[in-house]
């Protein structure tokens, strides 16, 4: 079975603040490990076993006046190696028009979508955006509805309590795949925090144009657990329907606490009991339709 990573970065040191500088707490723990160059060398040492054919690259956060120096350096990896083969990269849809930015960034044949990471939260070591709500501002909803006109995605990365608004944005923009990150990043696992994140999920499952990335399960338990991997692929899959859900490795973050051999066997394991084409669809024929790989 080929695998298409549809969630990867990789990146040079020099050109990211977070990774400059005393190291600054973050949402998936201590990250001394990964404050180096990760070229797309090493990535691809990484999956050499994994049977990866086609990858996607999504922004690593460079500083938002060199989004389009991100892009440009992606493709000219792309253009040297062969990989990615697809870039998400960034546009700042809070600017009155976004439009200059995406017409700069169509420059780059390697461009499927745009990623602005929307998620808040009341843990500050959690929280990302400026503020909960900005999936539910009109104008970043008129900026996203631009999207169509590139035929781009946009990657929705938000909590569960902030799903409402998720639906707000996706419903604003029909024309618009949205790609929801880490199957909404269900970090609460109380009763009442699965029970929150189930609601927002059943909720932009409804919308034909919101497909979920099964990606980033290690983010908040810092490991590789078989168990909450199964659970939370197999809630996302029963909900959303296994070809609207994509694998993704979130690589080099969980390379902090495992390999790509044992991440990539938690997922199969868990998509296994769906049957071969839940599985190709997972690992394969979603991520080729939505970033048209």
């Amino acid at each position: 079975m080929d695998i298409i990573d549809s969630h990867h970065h990789i990146w040079r040191q020099a050109d990211l603040k977070w990774l400059q500088g005393p190291m600054q707490p973050r949402i998936f723990g201590d990250y001394e490990t990964l404050r180096r160059d990760y070229p797309i060398e090493e990535f691809l040492s990484d999956i050499a076993s994994s049977n990866v054919t086609r990858s996607v690259y999504v922004q690593a956060n460079w500083p938002n006046d060199q989004f389009e120096d991100e892009v440009r350096w992606v493709q000219e990896t792309a253009d040297k190696t062969g990989w990615p083969q697809g870039i998400v990269g960034f546009a700042d849809m809070t600017v009155p028009d976004v439009r200059p930015q995406l017409e700069r960034l169509s420059a780059y044949p390697a461009m499927r979508g745009i990623r602005q990471q929307f998620h808040w939260h009341e843990n500050p070591l959690y929280r990302f955006a400026a503020n909960a709500s900005m999936a539910e501002d009109p104008a970043i909803q008129a900026n996203i509805r631009k999207l169509a006109d590139f035929g781009w995605t946009f990657d929705l990365q938000l909590f569960a309590g902030q799903m409402k608004g998720a639906v707000s944005l996706a419903k604003s923009c029909p024309d618009v795949t949205f790609i929801l990150q880490h199957a909404g990043m269900p970090e609460d696992q109380s009763d009442e925090g699965w029970t929150t994140w189930r609601e927002g999920m059943r909720a932009l499952a409804e919308l034909p144009n919101v497909v979920s990335k099964l990606s980033g399960f290690g983010t908040f338990v810092h490991c590789v657990d078989a168990d909450l991997i199964k659970r939370i692929i197999l809630e996302t899959v029963d909900m959303f329907g296994d070809e609207r859900c994509m694998f993704g490795s979130n690589f080099p973050i969980e390379k902090i606490w495992t390999s790509y051999e044992a991440l990539v066997a938690a997922h199969i394991s868990a998509v296994s009991e769906l049957g071969e084409d839940a599985m190709q669809n997972i690992f394969c024929n979603t991520a080729a339709q939505v970033y048209r790989l």
